[in-house]
């Protein structure tokens, strides 16, 4: 128990000034924390935040991951689409951070809808039902993207009026519902706490460990599929993962205030450093030593491509995700950047890591 208690504070040593003093002020405010999704790759991470600062964590996830046990998280198995089960796993809780997502671009409307949209009613009614009175919930720019470029666009920006596919669709439905249920009590019993929440917008979540972004990659560049999809480069923000969770912890801390200015809103974040696509792959693709990718296919083509390939698979009933989509045709070959500001403002979001920073760590992790 020592030796464990050792590697926590050691942890926290290390951590950056400025996240340090955000855990340690929401350890003075919240004393268990509950994660969905928490064997993902920013749910791992906002569990060793919290861990580290001596905060209780219980995680909930549909797998196992011993790893997180052997961290000091209480890991629970289970779907967000079983209301008894998440229930059951929130007693005690007093924050929940809630990540977990059916995420990618290719599936049926009913895997997506189950787990986002009915796992968001669930974790709501969960909150309620134990007087658990903040939640952060992890959302997308993709509840905003319409298909064309978002240069330098603020929270103003409106939901999408029609989807490329259901992942986007049921993140925007999830978001509204989790937002709107904010400062809402039930009529079930005057004692129930004012549920407060706020939703979070990271772009192209990156780092060491990645399963998503750079082993897929890494992955096309060395079988030789990776090319870069329109004539123009379009600028794009991304986030380095510790930014991703240092945002979370904050917003966390600005929900437990008196009276706070995140309530029921939702906040783009990124590490407010535009790149281009090409860039940032390139950038990627260094960290292994692997060749820039210069090989170019006109927008139009890729989208036409998409197109093809979903009613192919459509037909064949096939489940593994297109090698392109309409949608990834789409995201490819636009701007992809945001105003930060209101997250500065009010959740005093500042990136810990620029993006050269993250490659440094990226690079050293896959040496």
């Amino acid at each position: 128990m020592n030796k464990a208690k050792n590697l926590i504070a050691d942890d926290f040593a290390d951590l950056p000034n400025a996240l340090q003093q955000a855990l340690s002020q929401l350890s003075s405010r919240v004393n268990h924390a509950f994660v969905t999704g928490a064997g993902g790759f920013l749910g791992r991470k906002i569990c060793h935040f919290l861990v580290a600062a001596g905060i209780n964590v219980t995680g909930f996830a549909r797998g196992k991951y011993p790893g997180l046990e052997q961290a000091g998280v209480n890991m629970i198995q289970g779907d967000i689409s079983d209301l008894k089960a998440l229930s059951q796993a929130m007693k005690g809780c007093d924050v929940v951070f809630h990540v977990a997502a059916k995420a990618g671009v290719w599936g049926s409307k009913q895997a997506y809808f189950s787990a986002n949209v009915e796992g968001a009613k669930n974790i709501i009614e969960s909150c309620h039902q134990h007087n658990i009175a903040n939640l952060v919930y992890t959302s997308t720019p993709s509840v905003t993207f319409a298909g064309v470029d978002e240069a330098g666009v603020d929270e103003s920006q409106p939901y999408a009026g029609s989807y490329l596919n259901y992942y986007a669709q049921s993140k925007a439905l999830a978001e509204q519902l989790v937002l709107a249920s904010s400062a809402i009590t039930t009529a079930d019993t005057a004692s129930t706490k004012a549920l407060k929440t706020v939703a979070l917008r990271p772009h192209l979540i990156w780092g060491p460990n990645d399963p998503h972004l750079v082993p897929r990659v890494l992955d096309r560049a060395a079988a030789g599929r990776l090319k870069l999809v329109g004539k123009k480069d379009k600028l794009v923000d991304t986030i380095y993962v510790d930014n991703a969770a240092y945002a979370h912890i904050l917003a966390a801390l600005e929900l437990t205030q008196a009276k706070p200015r995140c309530l029921g809103k939702a906040y783009y974040i990124s590490n407010d450093e535009p790149i281009t696509m090409a860039i940032m792959l390139n950038k990627i693709l260094a960290c292994r030593n692997l060749p820039p990718v210069s090989q170019r296919v006109p927008s139009s083509v890729a989208y036409v491509v998409g197109a093809m390939l979903e009613w192919l698979y459509l037909a064949l009933g096939k489940k593994q995700e297109p090698v392109m989509t309409r949608f990834v045709a789409k995201q490819l070959s636009t701007a992809h950047y945001f105003d930060i500001s209101a997250a500065k403002k009010e959740l005093n979001y500042q990136p810990l890591f620029s993006i050269e920073q993250g490659m440094d760590r990226l690079r050293t992790s896959l040496s």
